[in-house]
């Protein structure tokens, strides 16, 4: 079973994902973007900000995620995948970045994963209290620097992301503690 674990950045999507690697140890963990060499360059180029053009970024990810399918999940359809984003985020942000229509954006996601998409999303979801909080507690990247506002816009188009995609969702409140997330997770999977 292919599923991702989705949030905003310090929504605590990483330390979710080292819980479940104990529960499934034979799991392929990956994530988008960056699990291969040359998602490693891409996500290097944009949280560095280094991409001025949002058409550029979301066609970069669109490689990432091509080279993701292709390298880490297609071969490995026959297992449990656990994935940090997914095409689930790709979508998201270009819906909030609006330089790119609906159903472009549908579309050239879909050639990119063959139609292959997780069978369940994991959303933790952020107060935009708490979001501030974690964020004042570390230093920020590109895409992090875009402001409270813009990372709250993502977290209300990841949901809306799901319902285009047509992919099952579990909404999780990411201020609980980091045991009754896991223990929500486990439950649904």
């Amino acid at each position: 079973m292919y599923i991702t674990i989705e949030g905003i950045d310090t929504a605590g999507k990483s330390t979710q994902i080292d819980i479940l690697k104990t529960h499934f140890k034979d799991a392929i963990i990956t994530k988008e973007p960056g699990a291969t060499s040359i998602g490693k360059e891409i996500r290097e180029m944009v949280l560095n900000a280094n991409v001025q053009s949002k058409k550029a970024e979301f066609l970069l990810f669109l490689a990432d995620r091509a080279e993701h399918i292709k390298e880490v999940v297609e071969p490995n359809l026959n297992k449990m995948i656990i994935s940090d984003r997914s095409v689930v985020s790709g979508v998201a942000y270009a819906l909030v970045q609006d330089e790119i229509n609906q159903t472009a954006i549908l579309h050239l996601n879909r050639f990119a994963t063959n139609g292959i998409y997780p069978k369940k999303v994991f959303l933790l979801k952020l107060s935009k209290k708490e979001l501030e909080f974690r964020l004042s507690q570390k230093e920020l990247d590109g895409i992090e620097l875009r402001g409270v506002e813009y990372l709250l816009k993502i977290q209300d188009a990841l949901v809306e992301a799901t319902k285009l995609l047509d992919i099952e969702l579990f909404e999780i409140d990411a201020t609980k503690s980091i045991e009754e997330i896991s223990q929500e997770i486990l439950e649904k999977i």
